[in-house]
């Protein structure tokens, strides 16, 4: 029995998903092929990543995200700016910013704190609500690094829509050749 590379995330409205391919059109272009751009179709907003989970786990994931589900009514994010992580000046990840209520955080902290209980590993970092457009390739030069950050600063990315949120997903990624392919395996409704 294969082990499944899963993840807990919500998904982001194909409206939404074309707005940010054609507001980012631009910067793609621009630093193409320094950074692994992230299919349109596969953006969404990852509120845990689980990494390899036994079949067998899955009716408890799916258990655990109907538990949590329930304690958070549903909510609106609103998706707006550009940046990158871990900074400009060391861009590792280029995104587009999430202005997220309080339902999200408490969202995320239930999903991460039943995932602790369930056996796996907790987040290190803080959680900070993002869409990854795209990756930066390793070993790039100090100039072509220059580059993406002189692009990321020039442009402007506004507001980019408003998605409701009624739900959240659980995941499958199989990684392939052409890139990952994500399928959902499991959405449990937030409380109404």
């Amino acid at each position: 029995m294969s082990l499944l590379r899963s993840f807990i995330a919500i998904e982001i409205p194909l409206e939404i998903q074309q707005n940010i391919y054609e507001e980012t059109s631009n910067i793609r272009k621009e630093i193409d092929g320094l950074v692994r751009w992230v299919p349109v179709e596969n953006m969404h907003l990852t509120l845990k990543f689980l990494g390899d989970v036994s079949p067998s786990n899955v009716e408890f994931l799916m258990q655990m995200l109907r538990n949590e589900a329930d304690h958070v009514s549903g909510f609106t994010l609103h998706l707006a700016g550009l940046g990158s992580f871990p900074s400009l000046k060391r861009p590792r990840v280029i995104y587009i910013g999430i202005q997220a209520p309080a339902a999200l955080d408490a969202l995320h902290r239930g999903i991460e704190s039943a995932s602790r209980r369930l056996g796996y590993e907790p987040e290190e970092r803080p959680f900070s609500p993002h869409l990854t457009l795209g990756r930066v390739r390793q070993n790039i030069t100090a100039v072509e690094q220059q580059k993406i950050r002189r692009c990321i600063e020039g442009t402007q990315v506004d507001v980019l829509g408003t998605a409701r949120v009624d739900s959240v997903q659980l995941y499958k990624s199989e990684l392939k050749p052409s890139g990952s392919v994500y399928t959902r395996l499991y959405s449990a409704p937030l409380k109404k």
